[in-house]
Parts: structure tokens; C-alpha cells; sequence
């Protein structure tokens, strides 16, 4: 239990640490609130002591104090409008303060998580990361409102009333001050053991929300294969386990509310019942009894809400410390450049590499070692499984290297930041994927300060214009949600455009074609002789006659170099791996048969 204790206060802690790096940039608006909170809610005990000298003077019966009654009522004016001052500074400051905050803290939580590596983004899904950053900032919002709005007036509220009575009936604050212990160690308690289930139900609503989001985001695939009845069960059942856990934590919310208004309803019988006997004896006003009243049942409601604060403070942590743990989490890859790399000419050196996948232990690359010289344009074939897509990954430094260098231009790659590694190289997927944004942006997203001009020539070198001019808006069209309003064979045109405008020393192509027609196809081989024309490009090759005319081609398996040489050395090598691949692809299929 010291552990788990141990462990919440922890991640509690993290999360105030993130929250104050945002926070800490509006300090004034901060602070003005706080004072000028403090400021009215000490305004709210002290006005009703004017009442009580009000009463004083009224109950005297005697018309020469109508005018000590008069200037009371214009001083409890006076108070009352600096108050109503002082709330609209303090509301105008907090609608600033918290949208300026919530603003900041999406955009910490963003900038961060993006720099996370490939392997992170793989493991966790899209649509539940979303909603970890709106629960990060909403969860300020929630905490903050909380306890400027009631968690502060409270702390002075109650000091201040039992302070105000002891001034005028020391023997009901000892009563009311022993009743708020009660009644907020009750709350705690019982709250701090709510929290594990609090936590529960927000890791239940992310999971909710992932398979949501995997589910909608593969709504093609659930019709293609008539997974509609699956899917629905695989949701029934994450939601009803979702229902199980919140339903639980609303009993025990019920609970707490139960014990509270007992306490509420007992510390008034107990005080009006003392007052009355003090009244008979002669101890107590009427006037006094009614300001009595009028503080406890201001003290009841403001204790109420201290279950609702401590519950707002323990789900608001709940729910911003998933965001703070992914803010705390280290990136597997962490840029510490010592080298520049500018003026690349592009040769590229894997020395002796070793990647081993440490989900599984699996070794992709085992001491694989490769040059290609500046300009040369090679294809990296295999059967699948055999490390061509970790290749290129390594090469991007999307994954660390287990063991060895890849060098670029004798420069070791992690010795250069990724921003500036990424730069030298320009890679056109085999299933691209594109922003909801118009076709201007998308393909300009090669090289963000490219003219429209230089956008539009490169569009047509990839033949994008072909069917973007067909097109009503053009290149204003929006393409929708990674860019399924156009088909696989625009999409990749559009990726080819970006790297035609990227123009980067080294390219690389994950069978850039495979998607296209063969009358696309054929344009794009055109853009392509002239897209690689001086570019080291390496190709990720599956259809082999995309790839004769290379001047090299690597075959590997089980993350080893099998094979190197040119289409015509390979394919008339007795018993070779690529000859088998090539002869399975240019004519095998009718031994199969």
C-alpha cells in the first residue's frame, strides 16, 4: 500500500511538474487571480458582520440610530461592489489564464509526443494519443476551476468563519471546527480509496476510445470482410466493461453523498439545539442566532463541495498523468549531434550493422555490411521477412542500431540530428499517406518554402496534373482523412511530386510504382529516369522488372548480403536467389500450375 501510495504521489507529482512548465509563462494572470479570490471570499465572511451590527442598531427601537443604520447599509454597499469588482477581475483573469494554459499544454504535449520514435506511434494507437492530449488539458481545466472556484473560497471561508464565530462564541467554533476535521478527513479518505478505481475508469475510457478509433479508422476493411458482427462484439464488450467500472465508481460517489448529508444534517440539529438553550438562558441573541445560521448553512455548502474538489483533484490527476508518463518517457532515439551534414554528395556505409528487434528477440540485420557510392542506383530484393523495410528504417534512423555504423559521406548518422539526416534523404512510400489538407499543401509538404510555381512543376514532372486539373477546386481540393478521396495511384503520385520537390542527395523508393497502372506507370518511370539523375537511390524493390536497369542489385536474407550485381549477372547465376525470384516472376507461375 506505502508503494502504491508512493507511486500516485509520484506520478502526481510529474503532472504538476508538466502543468507548471506551461503555467509558469502567465504568472500575473495566475497570481491575480489568486489574490483577488482570496480577497472576495474574505469579503464573504466579514460582510455578514455588518448585518449583525445592523441588527444591533435596528433592535434598539430608538429613531437616533437611523442614521448609524444608514451609513452601515452605504458601507455594506461599498463592500459589496468592490466584491462584485473584485469577482469580475478574478473571472475575466481566469478565462484567460485557463484557455492560455490549455493552449500551452496541448501544445507541449504534441510537440513532445511527436518527437517520439516510429516503434512508439507503432504501439500505442492514433485516435487513444489524441485523446490523452485533450484529457491532459481538459483535466487542468477541471482541476483548476476546482480549486480557484471552490477549493480556495473554502480554505478562507472556513478559517475565516470559525475565526469570525470564536470572536463572538468561542463554544460553537470549537463545534464547528472539530465538525469541518470530520467532515474533510471522511472526504479524504474515503476519496483516496476511490482513487485505484478512478484510475481504472480513465485507462477503460482510453482503451474505449482506441478500439473506437481502430475500429472507424478500418471501417473499409469491416465491410470488405463482413466484420460488421465481430467488430460490434469486440466494441459491446469494451464498452459494458467500460459501464462496469464507471457504474461502480457512481455507487460509490452515491456513497459519499449519503455520509455527508448525515454529518450536514446533524451539525444543525446540534448547534440550533445548543442555540436554543443558550437563547433560554439569556447567552445568545436572536440577532446572533441568525448570523449563526447564516454561517453554517454557507459552511455546509462549501463543505459539500469539498467532496467534488477532492474528487476533481484525484480524477484530474487520473487523467493527465497518462499524457505526464508519455511527457516523462525518454525517446528511444535522442538526438546528440556533433556533426553538421550540408553539401552532401550522398554515398551511404552500413559497417557491420546488427539490428535485433527487442520485442522478440528477432535478428533482422546480423553484421551486414554495405557500401554504395555517391550517385549509384541500387535495389534491395529479398523474400519477405529478409530485412529490406529495416534497411531503409535504420538508414532513416527511425530504430537505434543494435551494433555497428551506417555512414553518409563518412559522417555516422548518430552523430547528426535526425532533422538534419531526414533532410538528405527523400522517400516515397509504398502506401503514402496524406494530410486532410488541399493538394497545394500536400505536395508542397516536400519543401515547405517552395513556390507555388515550383510546386506546380513538380506536380506535373509526376504527372499529378493529369488529374488534378480535372478537378473542380484544383489544387485547393482537400483530399480527406489520409487521402482517401483519391485513389492509391494519385496518392503515390502525390508522394512522387513531394520528392521531386524535396530534391534531396539520396532517394528512396519503396516500390514506388506498385500502385499505378501501366500507363502510369510508364509516365512515372519517365519522371523517375530524371527524378534519380545524379541521386543516390536505393529501391525496395517486389516487382523485379521495375528494377533491370539499376546499377546494382542487393539480395538479401535472414539479414545477410546474398547476392550483389547487375539484372544480367543475377539472373544467370546456376542456383541463385535472385534467379529463382526472377524466373518465379517472369514466367515460374506456369511450373506452379
Amino acid at each position: 500500500m506505502d508503494k502504491e501510495k508512493d507511486y500516485s504521489n509520484l506520478h502526481r507529482m510529474l503532472v504538476l511538474k508538466y502543468f507548471w512548465q506551461v503555467i509558469k509563462h502567465f504568472k500575473v494572470s495566475f497570481f491575480t487571480v489568486v489574490i483577488t479570490t482570496v480577497v472576495a471570499s474574505i469579503l464573504d465572511v466579514y460582510i455578514p458582520f455588518q448585518y449583525l451590527k445592523l441588527w444591533n442598531a435596528l433592535s434598539a427601537n430608538n429613531f437616533t440610530v437611523v442614521g448609524v443604520a444608514k451609513s452601515i447599509i452605504i458601507f455594506i454597499l461599498v463592500l459589496n461592489l468592490f466584491r462584485w469588482a473584485i469577482r469580475r477581475i478574478a473571472g475575466f483573469s481566469l478565462a484567460y489564464f485557463e484557455s492560455s494554459v490549455m493552449t500551452g499544454l496541448r501544445q507541449q504535449a504534441f510537440s513532445y509526443m511527436v518527437g517520439h520514435s516510429f516503434s512508439f506511434f507503432v504501439n500505442n494507437f492514433g485516435g487513444s494519443l489524441v485523446r490523452k492530449i485533450n484529457k491532459y488539458a481538459i483535466a487542468f481545466k477541471k482541476l483548476a476551476d476546482r480549486m480557484i472556484f471552490d477549493g480556495l473560497p473554502l480554505l478562507v471561508r472556513g478559517v475565516g468563519t470559525v475565526i469570525a464565530i470564536y470572536t463572538l462564541l468561542p463554544k460553537y467554533s470549537y463545534i464547528l471546527g472539530i465538525f469541518c476535521v470530520v467532515f474533510i478527513l471522511t472526504a479524504f479518505i474515503y476519496i483516496r480509496y476511490k482513487l485505484k478505481y478512478d484510475i481504472l475508469s480513465a485507462e477503460s475510457d482510453s482503451e474505449t476510445t482506441g478500439v473506437l478509433s481502430d475500429s472507424i479508422g478500418n471501417h473499409s476493411s469491416i465491410q470488405l470482410f463482413t466484420g460488421q458482427k465481430e467488430e460490434d462484439e469486440r466494441v459491446r464488450y469494451t464498452t459494458e466493461k467500460q459501464n462496469k467500472i464507471a457504474t461502480f465508481n457512481w455507487y460509490l460517489w452515491e456513497g459519499l453523498n449519503a455520509i455527508e448529508s448525515f454529518y450536514s444534517l446533524s451539525i444543525e440539529f446540534i448547534v440550533f439545539w445548543i442555540a436554543l438553550a443558550d437563547w433560554k438562558l439569556g447567552l445568545i441573541s436572536l440577532p446572533v442566532i441568525v448570523l449563526l445560521q447564516s454561517y453554517l448553512i454557507r459552511l455546509i455548502e462549501n463543505l459539500w463541495s469539498f467532496g467534488s474538489i477532492t474528487r476533481a483533484f484525484y480524477e484530474s490527476f487520473a487523467d493527465a498523468q497518462e499524457m505526464a508518463l508519455i511527457l516523462d518517457m525518454p525517446y528511444e532515439i535522442i538526438d546528440k549531434p556533433t556533426e553538421i551534414a550540408k553539401n552532401i554528395k550522398g554515398e551511404v556505409a552500413f559497417n557491420n550493422v546488427t539490428y535485433i528487434y527487442k520485442n522478440n528477440n528477432n535478428r533482422i540485420l546480423d553484421n551486414f555490411s554495405l557500401i554504395i557510392p555517391a550517385g549509384q542506383k541500387i535495389a534491395i530484393v529479398g523474400p519477405s521477412g529478409s530485412g529490406k523495410t529495416t534497411f531503409v528504417r535504420l538508414l532513416m534512423r527511425l530504430f537505434n542500431l543494435t551494433d555497428g555504423k551506417i555512414m553518409i559521406d563518412g559522417i555516422d548518422i548518430s552523430k547528426i540530428s535526425q532533422e538534419n539526416l531526414r533532410e538528405q534523404i527523400a522517400f516515397v512510400p509504398q502506401d503514402p499517406v496524406l494530410f486532410h489538407r488541399t493538394l497545394m499543401e500536400n505536395i508542397r509538404y516536400g519543401r515547405r518554402d517552395a513556390t507555388d510555381e515550383e510546386v506546380l512543376v513538380a506536380s506535373h514532372l509526376a504527372h499529378c496534373d493529369d488529374f488534378i486539373d480535372q478537378l473542380p477546386e484544383k489544387y485547393e481540393t482537400y483530399v480527406g482523412e489520409r487521402g482517401v478521396k483519391l485513389s492509391g495511384g494519385e496518392r503515390q503520385r502525390v508522394a512522387i511530386a513531394r520528392a521531386i520537390l524535396k530534391n534531396a542527395p539520396i532517394l528512396i523508393l519503396d516500390e514506388a510504382t506498385s500502385s499505378l497502372d501501366s500507363h502510369s506507370e510508364a509516365l512515372i518511370q519517365d519522371a523517375l529516369v530524371k527524378l534519380i539523375k545524379g541521386k543516390t537511390t536505393i529501391v525496395i524493390a517486389h516487382r523485379l522488372s521495375t528494377i533491370r536497369q539499376m546499377d546494382r542489385i542487393i539480395v538479401i536474407k535472414n539479414g545477410k548480403i546474398m547476392e550483389d550485381g547487375n539484372h544480367e549477372e543475377l539472373a544467370n547465376k546456376k542456383d541463385g536467389v535472385y534467379k529463382k525470384l526472377w524466373d518465379l516472376q517472369a514466367g515460374g507461375f506456369k511450373n506452379i500450375i
